[in-house]
């Protein structure tokens, strides 16, 4: 077999592979006794036909076509490697020469990585912001953890005020016929929380128990209810009970309440220092996007639409699982936000826009810095991860190889080691 490459567009290449002569005429033997076990032949038991009466059968159409599903995968396969191509599509196939006595040569032509021509990675003195945590910082905290400690008291007498936990019932009405989903018995709701569409917390305001209350409201334009956008409707709401939150002081008593410690300068202490290693992990962290994005921004690639459009499929797959997680499809995701399949697409399009350049600039500097992973640092990243979900490391990296992922994997491991030698280079 041979190969020829030839450049054809920007990061598409066409390929020119010449199969032997004789490797096509024992393939189309092949394709003959094949598809004598498949068709009936007159004459002959299943399978037995010999291959000119599967010729004359099938015609030679049929023979050449078997053959080359057999013949063309493998030999594409061998080409790419041959010629050290990287394909991020399926090609297209064209036949050149196809005759029996002849070699067999077909043109592949397909969208492949495309080059990456890098700009200064090193050297550009990006460093991490320094981390202040103000008495301000400390207070709300405080007032966080107070919030949190709060304990809700039942009022006997009072009128609803922001903030509050009241217990509702209630019923909606447009044009003074319920509509679905509008009706609701003990229901709790916190007022202020935003919960329920704007103007309806705001109406409970000042109510008191066993009070009834009609509280009009008008439903946003972009509500995922068509029957209900844009509407003004009433909602007949009966008061059953109001809660509201009971503060503790800000004392010793609270810090030995809510904590391991005895005064309120030790909470306040360990609080600070809590905001103190987490403002220092943000910064650490913001220095290192920063760091990427300015080598990301300093290259230059033209990365095909192929890339970008199987990014885009990874986007919306891993959105579609996490709102799954939370018990709503894609489908109702588009309903509630006025959106689309299409629509989503574009707009995540500069993302993975980003991605794609992120990852090929990556991996063109672990090339150019020899910056490798050795089975060892494999094995050892494997252990931590089975260790933090509890599965047998051996059995983890069998798993990994049998999805085909251990490749992704290795990469994913070089980028990281890659990102850690840019802040070393540029902090």
């Amino acid at each position: 077999m041979s190969v020829s490459v030839e450049k054809a567009e920007k990061n598409i290449v066409a390929l020119e592979v010449t199969v032997d002569a004789e490797k096509f005429v024992v393939a189309v033997d092949q394709a003959a006794k094949s598809l004598a076990k498949k068709v009936n032949v007159p004459g002959f038991r299943k399978g037995k036909a010999p291959r000119r009466m599967v010729e004359l059968h099938l015609g030679k159409s049929a023979l050449y076509d078997e053959a080359l599903d057999q013949l063309i995968g493998p030999a594409y396969a061998e080409a790419v490697v041959e010629s050290g191509i990287e394909p991020v599509d399926r090609p297209e196939v064209d036949l050149v020469q196809i005759e029996e006595g002849k070699d067999l040569i077909f043109k592949a032509k397909v969208s492949v990585k495309p080059e990456v021509e890098l700009g200064d990675y090193k050297g550009l003195h990006i460093e991490q912001d320094a981390t202040i945590v103000t008495d301000e910082q400390v207070a709300k905290e405080m007032e966080s953890k107070r919030q949190q400690h709060a304990r809700l008291i039942t009022l006997e007498v009072g009128t609803v005020e922001n903030e509050d936990t009241v217990t509702i019932d209630f019923e909606g009405l447009k044009d003074g016929v319920p509509f679905a989903g509008g009706k609701s018995a003990d229901y709790e709701l916190v007022i202020g929380s935003g919960t329920f569409i704007p103007g309806f917390e705001e109406g409970l305001i000042g109510a008191e128990v066993g009070q009834h209350v009609d509280v009009n409201v008008t439903f946003p334009d972009e509500y995922h209810s068509s029957e209900l956008a844009g509407q003004k409707a009433v909602f007949k709401t009966d008061i059953k009970k109001i809660q509201r939150k009971e503060y503790s002081a800000l004392d010793d008593e609270f810090a030995k309440d809510v904590s391991e410690f005895d005064t309120l300068d030790e909470l306040k202490t360990d609080l600070r220092n809590k905001l103190l290693k987490q403002g220092e992990a943000e910064a650490k962290t913001n220095q290192l996007k920063a760091i990427v994005t300015k080598v990301v921004d300093n290259a230059s690639i033209e990365i095909p639409d192929v890339m970008v459009n199987e990014r885009i499929k990874v986007l919306v797959d891993d959105l579609s699982r996490n709102l799954t997680q939370q018990g709503m499809t894609i489908e109702q995701y588009y309903q509630y936000t006025s959106s689309s399949e299409e629509i989503m697409q574009e707009r995540l399009r500069p993302q993975a826009v980003e991605s794609v350049k992120t990852d090929l600039v990556l991996e063109a500097i672990a090339k150019a810095e020899g910056i490798e992973v050795t089975e060892d640092e494999v094995n050892e990243e494997i252990k931590k991860l089975s260790e933090q979900y509890k599965q047998d490391a051996q059995l983890l990296k069998q798993t990994l190889i049998a999805r085909g992922e251990l490749g992704f994997y290795k990469q994913s491991l070089i980028s990281e080691k890659t990102v850690n030698f840019l802040v070393e280079q540029n902090a």
